[in-house]
């Protein structure tokens, strides 16, 4: 996108020069009047991979995004996640789980849904209806670890840290960058 400078910019169309007008004009500095898009992230039970991916979502790219996240069969929260997202500062032990199906009678609109199920549980993997785009992150599910308490939280970490590495490759992508004029 073409920045506004002394230097001559042709456009290959009008419409992208009214859009490169929008992008440099100061209602675009002002980010707050710019509506974010909805984000729902679903998996089984609601209770670690989705509420993980809501809150890095919400810290990283939360002036663009607005995240949510739901499951098929909602439990309750996973304690070791909930210890895993503390010890890097995110509290999410006030987050309550909820149902895909509450979500959908909401007629809330999701701008992406993502499902970030495991592999093995892929075919249980809740379908949203009504989406303009869905995608497909997996990750390994933390309630499925086993071991000693310390082997869980331990596989919880790994999953965390594989989710902030997905929703910060994917802000990369998504979000617009903000340019600083010399």
């Amino acid at each position: 996108m073409p920045v506004a400078s002394s230097h001559r910019v042709r456009f290959a169309s009008a419409d992208a020069f009214e859009t490169s007008l929008l992008f440099s004009s100061s209602l675009w500095q002002d980010r707050s009047l710019i509506m974010k898009q909805k984000i729902l992230f679903i998996c089984v039970h609601n209770s670690a991979r989705s509420q993980m991916a809501e809150a890095f979502l919400n810290e990283i790219c939360g002036d663009d995004f607005e995240a949510h996240s739901a499951g098929l069969e909602p439990g309750r929260l996973n304690p070791l996640a909930v210890e895993a997202m503390r010890e890097i500062g995110i509290d999410i032990s006030h987050k309550q789980t909820q149902s895909t199906f509450d979500v959908f009678k909401s007629a809330e609109l999701f701008a992406y849904v993502i499902t970030v199920c495991d592999e093995s549980s892929a075919e249980r993997c809740p379908i949203f209806p009504v989406v303009a785009n869905r995608l497909h992150w997996s990750f390994p599910d933390p309630a499925a670890l086993s071991g000693t308490r310390e082997e869980c939280l331990a596989g919880t970490r790994k999953i965390r840290d594989q989710i902030r590495a997905r929703i910060e490759m994917w802000c990369d992508k998504m979000c617009p960058v903000e340019t600083t004029r010399a």
